[in-house]
C-alpha cells in the first residue's frame, strides 16, 4: 500500500506544478517563457500537427499507464513473501496472440494519419505567391520571383537597436512579408553551409542546402509577426539566424510592395523593409 500512497504523492505534486505554469502556454509566433507545448498554430498544416501530437500523447500516455500496472501487479502479487510457490507456465496462445496483434493495431492506426500528414506537407498546392528564401552565414536572403524579383536581406537586429515589445534574438531589420490566406510556396536553398528554414507556428522546417532546391508551403489564416530560426548548426553564429514572417491582407501587402518599387515611399512602409541587393548583409 506505501507504493501506491507514493505514487498517489507524485501525482499530486506533479498536477500541482502543471497547475502553477498553466499561464506559461506557447504563445502564437513565438516561444513564450517557461512555456509547455506546442506553439499556436497560424496554418491548417500545423493545426494538423498538433492535433497528431495530443493524439500521440494520449496513446503514449494510454500505454505507459498499462505497463506501470503490469508492473505494479507483478510488484505485489509475484514478490517472494505474496508467492512464494511461482507457477512453472511458459506458453499462453491468447495472450501471446493478443500481445502480438494489439501493438501492430496500434502502429497501424498511428502510421495512417502520420503518411496522410506527410503527403500534405509535401505536397504543395498551385502557389498565390513563391518566395525564394536562401541561407548564409548568418542571414537570410528573401526573393519574389513573381513581384518584379524582388530581394530582401534579412539579418538580426541587436540588441541595442530593439524597440518596446521587439523580441530578443528573433527581432530582424527586414522581415518576409507575405498575404494572409494565401499559399505561399517557399524555395528554399543555400549559399555556403547547410542552413534550415522554420517556422514553428505555420509547421514548416526545410534544409537549405548549397547547390539544391527544397520546397515547402504554408498558408497563414491570420495576421501577424511570427517568428523562426535556422535549425540546422551552420557554424558559430547559429543562434543569430532568426527568420521573421509578417503576415499582412491583401492591401497591406500590395502597399508594401508597391513601397519596394519606390524607395523614396520608406517614410511610409517604415524603415525595416527597404530593398538591398541580393546576398548583401543590410548591416
Amino acid at each position: 500500500m506505501k507504493v501506491f500512497s507514493r505514487l498517489a504523492a507524485i501525482a499530486v505534486t506533479a498536477a500541482a506544478l502543471l497547475s502553477g505554469v498553466s499561464a506559461a502556454l506557447a504563445a502564437m509566433g513565438q516561444p513564450s517563457p517557461w512555456q509547455l507545448g506546442l506553439q499556436d498554430s497560424a496554418t491548417p498544416i500545423m493545426s494538423d500537427i498538433v492535433w497528431f501530437h495530443d493524439v500521440l500523447l494520449w496513446i503514449i500516455a494510454g500505454i505507459s499507464a498499462f505497463v506501470l500496472a503490469l508492473l505494479l501487479i507483478i510488484i505485489l502479487r509475484f514478490n517472494a513473501r505474496a508467492n512464494p510457490t511461482p507457477t512453472r507456465t511458459t506458453h499462453n496462445t491468447v495472450l501471446e496472440v493478443l500481445w502480438t496483434i494489439v501493438p501492430v493495431i496500434i502502429l497501424a492506426c498511428i502510421a495512417v494519419p502520420s503518411f496522410r500528414l506527410l503527403f500534405v506537407q509535401l505536397d504543395v498546392p498551385k502557389p498565390d505567391l513563391t518566395v525564394k528564401a536562401t541561407g548564409s552565414q548568418w542571414y537570410w536572403t528573401y526573393n519574389y520571383p513573381d513581384n518584379g524579383n524582388l530581394n530582401i536581406t534579412s539579418a538580426m537586429t541587436a540588441d541595442k537597436d530593439l524597440k518596446p515589445g521587439e523580441p530578443r534574438l528573433l527581432t530582424v531589420d527586414n522581415d518576409m512579408v507575405v498575404p494572409v490566406n494565401k499559399v505561399v510556396h517557399v524555395i528554399v536553398t543555400g549559399t555556403d553551409v547547410i542552413h534550415s528554414f522554420t517556422v514553428p507556428s505555420f509547421g514548416i522546417r526545410i534544409d537549405a542546402i548549397p547547390g539544391r532546391i527544397n520546397e515547402t508551403w504554408f498558408k497563414a489564416t491570420t495576421v501577424g509577426m511570427f517568428y523562426g530560426q535556422c535549425s540546422e548548426l551552420c557554424g558559430k553564429d547559429h543562434s543569430f539566424m532568426p527568420i521573421a514572417v509578417k503576415v499582412v491582407s491583401d492591401a497591406d501587402f500590395a502597399a508594401w510592395l508597391a513601397a519596394q518599387a519606390h524607395p523614396s515611399a520608406e517614410k511610409e512602409s517604415g524603415p525595416r523593409t527597404t530593398v538591398v541587393a541580393a546576398g548583401v548583409p543590410s548591416h
